[in-house]
């Protein structure tokens, strides 16, 4: 049995919902419209996602004219990892590791259940070393911008 994550767009989205909220982490609410405008997905399925983000404890919101999203955490708090895993569960791209308890039915199964095991923990530790922060201090290097510091 080979079981393979994908990345779906409602992870993707919500990945894209959280980099706009921590980019735009400020003092006041970012309106779901706005997110869903500067990332260019659907309003509907941008308010779905943040109701699914607000549930995980991700962000917060404020509700009326004014209201919109805020993180519940510092940017370098939340991590790629925790995000995908909160919205579509555990995070294994390749076959799950072989039951100990029964013989191994192929010559090289333990061979191959170590390097499935290596590539789901090699790509585990991307996800959950990568910070909201690190994606936004990423995009605003490579894109040139540098990020405003208001610090007095």
């Amino acid at each position: 049995m080979i079981y393979e994550m994908k990345i779906t767009k409602k992870v993707q989205y919500a990945l894209r919902a959280m980099f706009e909220v921590a980019h735009r982490n400020r003092q006041e609410p970012l309106s779901a419209h706005r997110i869903a405008r500067s990332q260019g997905i659907s309003t509907r399925f941008i308010e779905i996602i943040l109701n699914e983000l607000k549930t995980s404890g991700f962000v917060v919101s404020k509700r009326g004219s004014e209201g919109g999203y805020f993180l519940a955490k510092d940017p370098d708090q939340i991590t790629v990892g925790e995000v995908i895993e909160a919205v579509q569960g555990p995070i294994s791209i390749a076959p799950a590791e072989i039951d100990r308890s029964v013989k191994a039915s192929h010559f090289g199964d333990a061979a191959f259940c170590k390097m499935w095991n290596d590539v789901n923990t090699a790509v585990a530790t991307v996800f959950f070393q990568t910070t909201l922060a690190d994606m936004v201090e990423t995009e605003l290097s490579q894109s040139g911008k540098a990020a405003l510091n208001y610090m007095i």
